[in-house]
């Protein structure tokens, strides 16, 4: 079968994809209450210890891709460098754990639809009052929306950067305007503590709050998952690391002035409705709902975006059969893994109608992004070791090349691993039984496990029930080859026989 994908985007259009599947007006919009909760006053700070992490495994995944670019990424670079059994792992917790993100950015849409309504008016509809908090409600709205992105990303991933160009513009001129005039007209003093690590309540905090924050930036690496779509390989990683430094600045901006605008009480009160309240303070109507509208395009712009690396790292893994074939089918007209594309849109559609046993959307959001910060900080620093082990050689260069190559992603990789580690003590110490509750520490516990059980299931039938290659390959790597920097990335395999 045919399995050839269309070279046609360069580097704007990476960090569109990746800009909008990190989706940072959201973050600020939903995550900033969280964290505040977690954190107390520490917003800058937190965010800014989390980059510290994530700018090494960035920069893992740009050296990867230099020498090797796939859509596959971590599945194809730590399945080679380190094992197939750890590969096939982080490439499904991050298909898994995209799932579970478009399930729950479904619901975030649907809960933003119903908040526009009601600042133009619309409280009640066929008798039913209108409730952004409610997760049936935002659910079903939100469904709508999915469907519509899942298909506009059946079109491609060029026609998908296109249309988030102009999402994203709008979401960042809104958010810089709003946050830039909020430090200047916010009426909270301003404190250096805020950028103090030693005041945070707790270590637990810390461990936590970090976790998040992680997960804030999870979404720069979508810039590496069309790396075979791209017209030169090396500008996807311009684009991951251009996204992750933009990020940053973002997320300080925000984290500055939603401190310099609401109280601790305010932004733990409104949780995920805290870019609503933001925005009512500094402005009237109509211009308050400008960071609503803002945050509705971001949710949107992320289904969209969420979908495409989701399907291509799924396409890597169908080309060497550890899943479906059904994964590998490309579209004659617009060239694009379309059956995966629909497919995934429906698993996604599935998980957010199991999610309904979670009654409110902010619960819903606090539960999802624990899950999904412990499995992403296992990927991201798997993906770390794996760029180590195989640019290992360089230590025998100069010192800055080694301590850049190898120690700095084995430091990030230790940070990441440790405070997932800690979180699921944390979880596992926190009750004696199990409820299907938010604040349950089994729950909260039992979600990250089944997603790495589910992926060692999977592989395990790939191996000895689909005999897949992988499993076979071996581990070579050519982590001797101390000019492995300079060298001229490898022929992309665009297609093959299944």
């Amino acid at each position: 079968m045919a399995t050839d994908m269309r070279r046609s985007l360069g580097v704007l259009d990476g960090v569109v994809i990746a800009a909008s599947t990190t989706a940072a007006t959201t973050s600020i919009g939903l995550g900033m209450g969280l964290l505040t909760g977690i954190v107390g006053l520490h917003l800058p700070i937190i965010m800014l210890l989390a980059f510290l992490p994530i700018l090494g495994i960035a920069a893992a995944y740009s050296r990867l891709n230099r020498v090797e670019p796939n859509c596959g990424n971590s599945y194809v670079w730590v399945g080679r460098s380190v094992s197939p059994w750890l590969g096939f792992l982080s490439g499904w917790v991050n298909v898994v754990g995209t799932v579970v993100f478009l399930a729950y950015t479904t619901t975030v849409t649907g809960s933003a639809l119903i908040q526009l309504a009601g600042q133009a008016g619309l409280h009640r509809l066929a008798g039913l009052t209108l409730n952004p908090d409610s997760t049936l409600q935002s659910t079903l709205l939100g469904m709508t929306v999915l469907v519509a992105a899942t298909l506009a990303a059946v079109t491609g991933a060029d026609v998908a950067a296109r249309l988030q160009r102009y999402l994203l513009g709008f979401e960042y001129l809104v958010l810089l305007g709003f946050c830039g005039y909020g430090l200047f007209a916010g009426t909270q003093p301003f404190s250096l503590d805020w950028f103090n690590p030693f005041t945070i309540p707790s270590l637990a905090a810390l461990a936590q709050g970090m976790v998040v924050a992680v997960f804030c930036y999870w979404g720069f690496d979508a810039a590496f998952s069309v790396s075979e779509e791209v017209r030169d390989p090396r500008d996807a990683s311009r684009s991951g690391l251009i996204t992750v430094f933009t990020m940053l600045g973002l997320f300080l901006l925000g984290a500055v002035a939603f401190q310099r605008v609401l109280s601790h009480g305010q932004l733990v009160d409104n949780g995920a409705q805290g870019l609503t309240y933001f925005g009512n303070q500094l402005a009237h109507q109509p211009l308050a709902a400008l960071p609503l509208v803002a945050l509705t395009f971001s949710a949107v712009a992320s289904l969209q975006a969420g979908v495409i690396p989701t399907v291509r790292g799924l396409f890597a893994m169908g080309r060497d059969r550890t899943v479906g074939p059904v994964w590998t089918r490309i579209h004659p007209k617009y060239g694009t893994p379309a059956a995966g594309t629909l497919l995934l849109g429906a698993i996604a559609a599935v998980v957010a109608a199991l999610s309904l046993v979670i009654p409110k959307v902010s619960e819903l959001i606090s539960a999802s992004v624990s899950a999904i910060g412990i499995v992403v900080a296992l990927s991201y620093g798997l993906t770390a070791v794996a760029a180590a082990v195989r640019f290992r050689g360089l230590l025998r260069g100069t010192l800055w090349e080694g301590v850049r190559a190898v120690v700095l992603p084995v430091l990030s990789a230790l940070v990441l691993f440790a405070l997932a580690g800690y979180m699921c003590w944390g979880y596992a110490t926190s009750a004696d039984h199990f409820a299907l509750r938010a604040d349950n520490g089994w729950f909260l516990l039992l979600m990250p496990v089944l997603m790495i059980l589910s992926g060692l299931l999977v592989a395990g039938w790939a191996k000895w029930g689909r005999r897949s290659p992988y499993f076979t390959a071996g581990q070579a790597t050519d982590a001797g080859a101390a000019d492995l920097l300079s060298a001229e990335p490898t022929t992309v395999r665009t297609s093959a026989t299944i």
